[in-house]
């Protein structure tokens, strides 16, 4: 089993909870498919892809209201003709901390030729610790950008305060881990125990610095 991970926190995070509708508001912990796109930013190949197996939370959950303005293609055709913004406001997350985890698989394009899932793993650890990426990773949001991201520090702990119970997390929209199609999967009855989240009950086995 071919496994990485890293840390990620910053000023504030969205994970929108498609039910929330027009005013969106936040998940309190990151999506599977987010933390994949997290993992996506240090290293891919496609042969192989990372897959998140768990979160720890590292500090305590926190809202706060967020307003800002849009100026994209969204807007009512009104606001488009007179040049106005759209005043938009969430509910987002504050000063959030992260350890992800994940395990390497291979993809439907592995020849079997080469051992991808071993050539990934060294690819990210590589790249992680080099501060090499990609694009920037965010914390749901493109404009939440990190203050820190790479390999976990010494320092940060899990905060075992954070237990909650989810009665639906979105996983993620597609109906595969690479090339799916549009089908949104959701996870139900989500337990988060002691500031960790186990996304679907996958083992994570040990995870390689």
């Amino acid at each position: 089993m071919y496994t990485v991970k890293f840390e990620i926190a910053g000023p504030m995070a969205m994970f929108t909870n498609p039910d929330s509708g027009s005013t969106p508001c936040s998940y309190p912990v990151p999506t599977w498919a987010a933390v994949k796109g997290m993992f996506e930013a240090v290293a891919r190949i496609k042969q192989a892809y990372i897959y998140p197996t768990h979160i720890e939370i590292c500090r305590p959950i926190r809202f706060e209201r967020y307003v800002t303005n849009y100026g994209g293609p969204l807007r009512k055709s009104d606001q488009i003709s007179g040049n106005n913004n759209l005043q938009l406001a969430a509910t987002v997350l504050v000063d959030v901390c992260y350890r992800a985890y994940g395990i390497v698989e291979k993809s439907p394009l592995d020849d079997g030729q080469t051992n991808y899932a071993h050539a990934l793993q060294e690819m990210f650890l590589r790249r992680l610790n080099k501060g090499t990426l990609f694009y920037t990773p965010s914390l749901g949001w493109k404009e939440f950008v990190p203050d820190y991201f790479g390999p976990p520090r010494a320092e940060t702990q899990t905060d075992p305060t954070v237990n909650l119970t989810l009665p639906t997390l979105l996983k993620s929209p597609f109906d595969a881990p690479v090339s799916g199609r549009w089908r949104p999967i959701y996870l139900v009855n989500v337990q988060v125990q002691n500031g960790v989240l186990y996304f679907d009950g996958r083992p994570g086995g040990d995870y390689a610095e």
